[in-house]
């Protein structure tokens, strides 16, 4: 049963007024839900395209799926990539989500048409899936090489305000200790960074004198301080500097290997500015990017569908192949009301979709359609139907 979560399409044999049809249907659809109005239905204009030989039909009818998953793919993961760049905010999700600067309910319910500039009719329907195929791959390729280089960005950048970020048992102490903090330039003595557990700081200032044989008495000076640790300077003599860091170890203090450095601060910044500034231009390079391929996308997506309606309906009711189309958005929660409107609608064209291929209009080899007829018989409904997934519900 086709989902209440996406648009459908839907395609019948062209027998007299189809916009009289569309009106007809647009009625008795709101008389079985009071919320569904002219706006949920629009026609589908289905072009008439070269039919072929029933041989080639079956075959196109038989990839269609296949590409129809890797489309519907590669549109989701699109919407995805937006949805992620835009922290999953729908309302700027929605203004990123649109096809020729129109939503996509808009797109497919009032301004749907086939784009004969770009994928002309009198071209073979295998020719015109397989440039829809290696559009849609281009697009693919191009949004997962862009959107490598964009994670590879923020990894880095990421990884750098880690340094900034964690606490002071990790991060960088760059922009913490100053040239004041540190002994600088002393033969027999240097500072020592301690990063020292909050509920082990009374121990520290009462012991740490006495955690080796050589340790300036009264040097211990706290610098900063976070939810998880306190960072303190202390001074001790070089020889002793082994035992010192044991003892630090033994009673679960981290002592920072860190040396001051004007140079290694300011190498620092720089690299967190060039990361951060990367980041940012990435980011609006995909975010540009994905709305632009979300359109080509989709649209190439939705002349797919259309390709894989005309197939299925030429090979449901043969020809001519005139068929109307029509798309609709059916009510949350009415879809098996929704189905029985529609039956009853089109209930006069069980007989045909039945027998369609045994008359002369696509063949009238009996043995060849038999050889097929398992897969002509595959049909659901006396109309041809198509779903078209909802990209933000």
């Amino acid at each position: 049963m086709p989902s209440d979560q996406s648009t459908w399409i839907i395609s019948v044999p062209q027998d007299g007024d189809s916009e009289g049809l569309l009106e007809e249907l647009g009625t008795k659809l709101s008389q079985q839900s009071k919320t569904f109005t002219p706006s949920n239905i629009g026609q589908l204009p289905i072009p008439s395209f070269k039919t072929g030989t029933l041989d080639s039909l079956i075959a196109l009818s038989e990839e269609l799926p296949k590409y129809d998953a890797n489309f519907t793919a590669t549109v989701a993961k699109i919407v995805e990539t937006l949805r992620n760049l835009l922290n999953n905010d729908p309302l700027k999700l929605a203004q990123h989500i649109l096809i020729d600067d129109k939503s996509v309910d808009d797109y497919l319910l009032n301004h749907w048409h086939w784009n004969e500039g770009r994928y002309g009719t009198q071209r073979a329907l295998k020719d015109m899936t397989d440039i829809l195929v290696k559009e849609m791959t281009s697009i693919d390729n191009i949004m997962k090489a862009k959107l490598n280089t964009y994670n590879l960005a923020k990894g880095s950048l990421v990884q750098l305000q880690r340094k900034k970020t964690g606490n002071l048992s990790v991060r960088s102490l760059a922009d913490i200790v100053s040239e004041e903090d540190m002994l600088q330039d002393s033969e027999y003595m240097q500072s020592i960074l301690v990063a020292v557990p909050r509920n082990l700081v009374k121990t520290w200032n009462s012991s740490y004198e006495h955690l080796a044989t050589m340790v300036v008495p009264r040097s211990a000076t706290s610098l900063a301080s976070d939810e998880d640790y306190t960072l303190f300077t202390v001074v001790i003599f070089r020889k002793v500097y082994d035992a010192f860091v044991q003892k630090c170890r033994e009673n679960k203090y981290i002592v920072r290997d860190f040396h001051y450095s004007a140079d290694q601060i300011e190498k620092e910044q720089e690299e967190m500015q060039i990361a951060n500034t990367a980041e940012k231009e990435l980011w609006t390079e995909l975010l540009r990017l994905s709305e632009i391929n979300f359109s080509e996308a989709f649209q190439a997506f939705m002349h797919l569908k259309v390709v894989r309606l005309y197939v299925e309906s030429v090979l449901r009711y043969g020809l001519p192949a005139n068929y109307v189309g029509i798309a609709m958005k059916p009510e949350p929660k009415t879809t098996k009301r929704t189905l029985m409107v529609l039956q009853r609608q089109f209930s006069y064209l069980s007989a045909r979709s039945q027998g369609a291929a045994k008359k002369g209009g696509v063949s009238t080899n009996e043995d060849f359609v038999g050889e097929y007829q398992s897969l002509l018989d595959q049909e659901f409904f006396d109309f041809v139907l198509y779903e078209i997934p909802w990209v933000v519900s």
